[in-house]
């Protein structure tokens, strides 16, 4: 009897560890997602504002996800396999640091990660787009109008709320 005890006792941590993992994993999806939203209402607003920047707010919402759905799943592979390269103990938005040089090594991963990364890479060492410029300066001038997004920086913030108040310490 006390050797089955002492084996459900001993077995707690790596629940815990587990329970943990995933609550991290929840709560970095919620701000990917939360981030990806808020890009998607500033493209969408942009280009309604100018529809002659419709292509290139599509082009640069894309790179957008490109970027958040790699961060997704580093996070999610370093957090089961290597947690030491997610900062936990930061905020949300600053748990992974990749660099250049980082989003390279890791596009010569055979796995999903490995393709995620590829994607952001080819988008990001490639020519931009002929309007980026335009494309930019408008979203400068639209930001500088915070009527124009209270909606979605309310929906953005609400989201982020939502994080912050997530707890995943393991106890």
């Amino acid at each position: 009897m006390n050797k089955t005890l002492v084996l459900l006792l001993s077995a707690l941590p790596a629940f815990a560890f587990a329970a943990n993992t995933e609550c991290q994993i929840k709560k970095y999806d919620t701000y990917i997602d939360a981030s990806i939203n808020w890009y998607q209402d500033l493209a969408t607003m942009t280009s309604h504002e100018s529809p002659q920047l419709k292509e290139v707010s599509d082009w640069f919402l894309e790179g957008r996800k490109k970027h958040f759905e790699l961060n997704r799943e580093a996070v999610h592979t370093f957090l089961k396999s290597q947690p030491n390269k997610v900062s936990t103990g930061s905020d949300v938005e600053s748990w992974l640091q990749l660099t250049q040089s980082d989003i390279k090594a890791l596009s010569e991963r055979d796995d999903k990660l490995g393709h995620l990364a590829k994607q952001s890479f080819q988008y990001r060492q490639a020519k931009s787009h002929p309007q980026n410029y335009e494309f930019r300066s408008a979203l400068a001038d639209l930001l500088s109008h915070p009527s124009k997004i209270q909606d979605a920086l309310d929906r953005y913030n609400h989201s982020i709320e939502g994080v912050t108040s997530m707890n995943c310490n393991a106890n």
